[in-house]
Formats: structure tokens, C-alpha cells, sequence
């Protein structure tokens, strides 16, 4: 009797117009983190995106799935920021300043307040984006230490957490306000980044798992 090897079917590819509902999702759902917080209706997400609010049910089951998809777009976005700059061969500091305004861009002030929700900071997806990117930021600013360039009391931590703090705009004002300082104030920071130091820093430097631990 003749043996049959059964078929092994792939798992459907999922169709390019679903493929940009998505994107169109967490984009919608990024700028609205943004403008309105963390806490802004998903129906509203979903009218901004132009579709459905079942579309929005169908890719992310609940809030929990979409902060985190928008948390991981944003890092991996900054993580590719942070790649193109350590390609570069020039200025070891001026690549450093050219990812740094790029991720102020990303509005990474906006991740503080999802990162502190409810879903799972551990997840695996968010993780590696974690990881990779801070590990690409962190040989960033040792080619600039190396160069002579970069202070050498500063770390990861002090230069994402500065980022942060200075693109999220003040309460009160509105964020296309405040966005057009944001480079100008970035810079007044970086300059200050620059080696050698004029002052002696308070405390150690700052990794991001001491922001983590904190």
C-alpha cells in the first residue's frame, strides 16, 4: 500500500490592502497617543485611520495589543534611526545628533506614559525592540567617547530620558506649539554632551535599566 506524505500548506499571507489597514492603524493610533494620550477611544483611532471599527477589533483584540504594536513600531523606527547613523563613516558626534533629533521626531515621550499601563512590558515583541535599540544607541555614544568627542560620565539613560522630557510638550500648551523648540532646545542639550565636560554631573551615569529599576 501506498504511503501518501500529506501537504503542508503555508498559512495564508495576509492581503496587501489588510496589510495597510494595519499600518494605517498604528499610525492613526500613534499620532492620537500623542495629541490625546494613551486613553483615546478606539473608535476615534479607528475614524482617524479611515476604517472600520471591526478592522481595528481584527488586528488588535484589545487596547493592551494596540499601545504595545505602537510602543514596538516606535522603537523599531528609532532602532533603524539609530542604525543608519552608526553606518555612517563621518563626525562621531554628528551622526550622535542627527539619531537624537530624529528619534525626538518618533515622539518618544509619548511611550512614558503606555509603558506604564497595564499590558505586559515583558512581552517578547517589545523585549527585542528594547534590547536591540539599546544596544545600537549605546555603540552610537561609545564611537563618540572613543573619538574624544562625547563626555564619558554619560550613558544611555541620560541621553533617552532627556529626549524624552524635552519633546513632550508642556502641560497647558499645545504639542504643535511646543514642537516648533523641541530641535532648538535638543541642541542646547547635545552641546552640552560635547567633550570635554564643562562640569561635574551629580551621581552616576545613568543606564536605562537604572530608569527600569527606578
Amino acid at each position: 500500500m501506498q504511503t501518501v506524505t500529506p501537504v503542508v500548506r503555508k498559512a495564508p499571507r495576509p492581503r496587501a490592502d489588510a496589510l495597510r489597514n494595519r499600518e494605517r492603524i498604528v499610525t492613526a493610533a500613534r499620532e492620537m497617543f500623542v495629541e490625546f494620550g494613551p486613553d483615546v477611544p478606539l473608535d476615534e483611532v479607528a475614524r482617524r485611520a479611515g476604517v472600520g471599527n471591526a478592522t481595528v477589533y481584527r488586528n488588535f483584540p484589545d487596547r493592551d495589543a494596540l499601545v504595545r504594536e505602537v510602543v514596538c513600531s516606535v522603537m523599531d523606527r528609532t532602532t533603524e534611526a539609530a542604525e543608519r547613523a552608526l553606518a555612517e563613516t563621518g563626525d562621531a558626534f554628528e551622526a550622535l545628533e542627527r539619531f537624537v533629533h530624529t528619534a525626538a521626531d518618533e515622539r518618544i515621550s509619548a511611550l512614558c506614559p503606555m509603558v506604564q499601563s497595564t499590558f505586559d512590558k515583558n512581552h517578547p515583541d517589545l523585549e527585542a525592540s528594547r534590547e536591540r535599540s539599546e544596544q545600537l544607541i549605546g555603540a552610537l555614544m561609545d564611537r563618540a567617547k572613543a573619538a574624544g568627542q562625547l563626555r564619558s560620565d554619560v550613558d544611555v539613560g541620560d541621553l533617552m530620558i532627556a529626549v524624552a522630557q524635552l519633546s513632550r510638550p508642556p502641560a497647558g500648551t499645545g504639542c504643535t506649539i511646543a514642537d516648533r523648540f523641541v530641535h532648538r532646545h535638543l541642541q542646547l542639550f547635545l552641546d552640552g554632551l560635547r567633550a570635554p565636560a564643562r562640569s561635574v554631573l551629580q551621581g552616576t551615569a545613568l543606564t536605562m535599566e537604572d530608569l527600569r529599576q527606578a
